[in-house]
């Protein structure tokens, strides 16, 4: 059965990877990406992959909530329903850290822009669904302060792994309040040292083999050995279901992650 699929980050890394098995399969994509020239590229490129699938791509810069904001109303306005979110951008090492609301782009980027798509586009999908979220096995304890954008985390690494325990924990938590009627939430750790442009830029290395993550997110957003994980985490480098770090397994914790993104996205969003 077709599905509609939206990816983020889908210029290149483990996004394009993925989206280029999901459109072999016949699946639609709607596909996001911030360079405009890439984006087309990879459009037209998977467009001649595509059979009976469609390929659509929307430029936004995840950075900036507005444009997130945005993203997610176009998208709206062409589709009454989509079937998987994969919530795949991310960034690690950046010239710029902060945003020009003074909030850290790790934060940003990997954290409250997969929430704040999550949450709108919610509605357009059933129970079926499945929101896919890029976590890592670099998980450190969060700084509310600092992802507030009040404090600031000078440590590239450690603001990485604070953004990544966020996302999972807000992962289980909201899969716990949609439970009954919502779509599945699951957060993946596609594996270490995969030889993405992140990796490279902030390790200098090639990296293991970029199929890995893509093999991995392709099943979590379709197979049927995912149906009931909904708020689990599943850790790629072991090849399992796991449990994260213990704060995202902390419902005040979690409760309190939430918050704070909340507190933001009411300053930052509109």
């Amino acid at each position: 059965m077709q599905k509609t699929i939206m990816i983020t980050g889908a210029t290149d890394g483990i996004g394009l990877a993925a989206a280029k098995k999901l459109v072999s399969m016949g699946h639609h994509l709607i596909l996001h990406g911030r360079n405009p020239m890439k984006l087309l590229a990879v459009e037209q490129d998977l467009s001649r992959l595509a059979d009976s699938a469609r390929v659509e791509s929307y430029i936004a810069d995840l950075s900036v909530l507005s444009e997130v904001q945005k993203l997610i109303d176009q998208v709206a306005e062409r589709h009454q329903q989509i079937d998987v979110l994969i919530n795949n951008a991310g960034i690690f090492k950046t010239s710029e850290p902060l945003t020009p609301e003074g909030l850290d782009v790790r934060f940003v980027v990997n954290t409250i822009a997969p929430y704040l798509l999550t949450k709108k586009v919610l509605p357009l999908m059933g129970r079926t669904g499945r929101i896919i979220n890029l976590s890592s096995a670099a998980q450190s304890p969060v700084d509310l302060q600092a992802l507030m954008g009040r404090q600031r985390i000078d440590n590239d690494f450690e603001a990485y792994a604070q953004s990544k325990l966020a996302i999972t924990a807000w992962s289980r938590s909201l899969a716990e309040i949609h439970k009954q009627q919502g779509p599945r939430i699951i957060a993946v750790n596609p594996g270490s040292m995969l030889g993405s442009k992140m990796v490279k830029q902030a390790f200098g290395v090639a990296g293991k083999d970029i199929s890995i993550g893509a093999d991995i997110l392709t099943r979590a957003a379709l197979s049927d050995e995912f149906e009931s994980a909904n708020g689990q985490y599943f850790d790629n480098d072991s090849g399992s279901f796991a449990s994260p770090h213990a704060d995202a397994l902390n419902p005040k914790i979690s409760d309190s992650i939430i918050e704070s993104i909340e507190s933001v996205l009411d300053e930052y969003s509109n």
